[in-house]
């Protein structure tokens, strides 16, 4: 029966996405960021119900501003990083409450993804280039010292949601400069009450076929929990940030805490460990693992 109802599913997605564009280019220009953000808020909760998806949310209470608009003026502003396992996240955290979210710059040219992401307010980052670190990191402190809600998925990258890779440190930066909140939230999908893999975007599964085993699963649902925010106050290194994080998340899925430091080619070279030789003066960076 599922199989029979999906193609329906999959038609009303496309007409809700087409939607969505048509609100925010003729809606969008003249609201507020708050105006914006409860639209995007309930566009994601619908996109959900049409793809079959019931969204739980636990864990510590938001305020009531952040959880319907994602910002908290006259604050600086909460940084939510949480564990990634498909391309619904973005969607089932905008449902929970309004965010921005840092995003790979690749996806925005991903057929209907793309779209989907770029529609939600994703802040890109252009990953390889040399100062694409320092570009976004600023875009996202203006974001945070505005009292908005930032998004993360430290892991880099989408895992089947039975592990957890360690966390890239210098998405962190940002919150530590501001004095940002720093939230895990741990992401969680099941099907008939059990753990489920219909959802994972990983591997050579392509956006397509995700989907469609995403609006064929039965009684799929994604639980988004608010954890214990990490404190940040007079807190300078973010690797300490980042691995706290990542405990408190993966304590709550029951999954292996991530093993060791997770860096890239553009961190700051102070947060080098001991006995790591300096890199030559005026050398080509490390190309990112």
């Amino acid at each position: 029966m599922r199989a029979l109802i999906a193609p329906l599913r999959i038609a009303l997605l496309l007409a809700h996405v087409l939607a969505g564009m048509a609100v925010a280019a003729l809606l969008f220009p003249w609201l507020s960021q708050a105006g914006r953000n409860r639209i995007i808020g309930r566009w994601s909760r619908l996109l959900l119900a049409i793809c079959g998806v019931r969204l739980r949310v636990t864990g510590v209470p938001l305020s009531p501003a952040v959880a319907q608009t994602g910002i908290e003026p006259g604050s600086c502003g909460r940084m939510l990083l949480a564990n990634h396992v498909s391309w619904l996240d973005p969607f089932a955290l905008n449902a929970a409450a309004p965010s921005r979210f840092v995003a790979k710059a690749e996806i925005r040219d991903w057929p209907l993804l793309g779209t989907l992401v770029t529609l939600v307010g994703a802040l890109y980052i252009e990953r390889g280039r040399r100062h694409a670190v320092a570009s976004m990191n600023h875009r996202v402190r203006d974001r945070l010292k505005a009292g908005e809600t930032v998004a993360v998925f430290p892991e880099g990258t989408t895992t089947d949601g039975r592990s957890l890779l360690p966390f890239h440190a210098n998405l962190v930066a940002p919150a530590l400069e501001v004095g940002a909140e720093c939230w895990p939230v741990a992401v969680r999908y099941t099907a008939d009450g059990a753990p489920s893999t219909a959802a994972a975007f990983i591997g050579e599964t392509s956006i397509v076929a995700s989907l469609w085993n995403v609006v064929v699963a039965r009684r799929l649902q994604v639980e988004v929990a608010y954890l214990e925010p990490v404190p940040t106050a007079g807190e300078r290194n973010r690797h300490h940030v980042a691995e706290a994080t990542a405990a408190r998340i993966s304590g709550w899925l029951g999954v292996p805490a991530p093993a060791g430091r997770r860096f890239n080619a553009t961190r700051d070279p102070a947060d080098d460990t001991a006995g790591r030789a300096p890199a030559a003066a005026g050398g080509p960076a490390r190309r990112a693992q």
